[in-house]
């Protein structure tokens, strides 16, 4: 069913050797290819066959599902609708990502909508890899978009990492909270050579005593493009900080821009934002360690975006 390439890949976005225990879901060049449910963990095919509907029921705890997406078919721009019911006080993990396997000239992407509803007292954290690979030289796009709805007291905290081979990436994160819930946002890219990735993120305060922290960090290489928007909207008490860095090597160009509104009196916003290049001092403490050059680089990298 899965060969050495897929392997590869769901190794890579979702850290599977093979198929996983529990509740999963495996999407690949546009169709299912696997698909196994729980008790708590309910999984269906949308009405319009474009998409998936995971339902959790309440109270669900100490349980994951996994919704990984391959792809490998030359040509083939997949788009999957994706909605996720978390039912209240349950307390769950989602993995997904996209990896995508390029073996010749022609063009291949996916582009992914997911729409989380997390009932009262919820909590998820949420786990995205994005990543392509293969010989070819067809251009490989990611072009992912998320909505997040919470209701009270509920918590969401989401990792979104991009690793490397995607040619363009357009990114929408988008949320929105109510009294006392929470949502903090992690986004890892590393760009290199001609490529572009372009987050938007827009993050709506919406009940009292609710929190937000977005965490951006950027490494561009080569000639790459990175951009980075992120707005927060308090619409009541509520606390809220935008946090973004960005390293810079060889001829890459980043724009980081983020936004605060306050449309309440007690509400706390903050960011905070710095573009720069790695440190010589780092760079020669490591190499005096024994270390060359693309090692000590690298290690830094890798610290950068943990």
């Amino acid at each position: 069913m899965l060969d050495a390439t897929d392997k590869n890949l769901l190794k890579t976005v979702a850290d599977l050797e093979d198929l996983p225990q529990g509740a999963y879901n495996i999407r690949k060049d546009g169709k299912l290819l696997s698909r196994s449910t729980t008790a708590n963990i309910d999984i269906e095919t949308s009405e319009k066959q474009d998409g998936i509907t995971v339902t959790i029921a309440p109270g669900t705890v100490n349980e994951a599902v996994h919704i990984p997406v391959i792809l490998g078919k030359a040509g083939l721009h997949d788009v999957v609708y994706n909605k996720f019911i978390i039912g209240e006080n349950s307390d769950v993990t989602i993995i997904a990502g996209c990896g995508i396997h390029c073996g010749g000239p022609e063009p291949e992407g996916h582009e992914g909508i997911h729409e989380f509803i997390v009932k009262k007292g919820a909590k998820i954290k949420y786990i995205e890899k994005h990543y392509a690979g293969g010989q070819g030289s067809g251009k490989r796009t990611l072009n992912p978009t998320t909505k997040v709805f919470l209701e009270e007291n509920s918590k969401v905290e989401m990792e979104l990492t991009q690793i490397g081979g995607v040619d363009e990436a357009n990114r929408v994160n988008e949320a929105v909270l109510a009294a006392g819930s929470s949502l903090l946002v992690t986004e890892r890219v590393m760009t290199d050579g001609n490529q572009k990735a372009v987050s938007r993120n827009k993050i709506i305060l919406g009940g009292e005593n609710s929190r937000s922290n977005m965490v951006s960090r950027s490494v561009i290489k080569g000639k790459s493009q990175q951009d980075f928007y992120a707005t927060i909207v308090a619409k009541a008490k509520s606390f809220g900080h935008i946090e973004c860095d960005a390293i810079i090597m060889d001829n890459g160009t980043n724009k980081t821009i983020p936004a605060l509104r306050a449309e309440h009196p007690d509400a706390e916003l903050s960011h905070e934002a710095s573009i720069g290049k790695i440190a010589g001092d780092q760079l020669m403490k490591l190499m005096s360690m024994g270390m060359t050059y693309d090692e000590a680089v690298n290690i830094i990298i890798q610290g950068f975006l943990r």
